[in-house]
């Protein structure tokens, strides 16, 4: 539920001008979700969104541009952690399984860390196929995955093992 909630914020503040907690709580509403102040307020700083000035002269939520190496992997352990279900290939082809209505997050976290090995992302309401360059490093890849999807359970991977020097 939660990260269904958290992909369905992102949806609203990137598709609405959201300036407050009540009216994204308001559109939540609209969406069938209801949240208390104190869970949209833990939302909004998982999430790491800020309030940034709009041309009209009012501030709206929106996501930090800050995409460090570190805040990435964040993102990617937390999303792989609440969301992803299964992962399985085929050749060079890999298929994510999410949570409903969460795939499009997982896919864009994983554009995010820019892996070499990864062509690109395609991502449906609750799957995504990722395609690997070559057959060769979808093995490696696959690693990556599971660590990031454990990390809440062993003690984590660092960098290094998640293919950043």
């Amino acid at each position: 539920m939660k990260a269904r909630r958290h992909a369905l914020i992102l949806g609203i503040i990137r598709e609405k001008f959201i300036g407050t907690q009540e009216e994204l709580g308001t559109a939540l509403k609209k969406e069938g979700v209801e949240v208390t102040q104190a869970t949209l307020s833990r939302d909004i700083k998982e999430l790491g969104l800020i309030k940034v000035p709009a041309a009209s002269g009012h501030y709206r939520y929106a996501l930090p541009n800050d995409k460090t190496l570190t805040n990435i992997i964040k993102r990617a352990k937390r999303m792989f952690e609440d969301s992803v279900v299964s992962l399985d290939f085929a050749d060079n082809l890999l298929v994510i399984k999410t949570t409903s209505g969460t795939a499009q997050g997982v896919a864009a976290v994983i554009d995010d860390l820019e892996w070499r090995e990864i062509v690109g992302t395609i991502a449906g309401d609750d799957s995504i196929l990722v395609v690997i360059r070559k057959k060769e490093q979808v093995e490696e890849v696959l690693n990556r995955f599971y660590k990031l999807r454990r990390s809440k359970n062993a003690s984590g991977a660092d960098d290094q093992e998640l293919g950043f020097d």
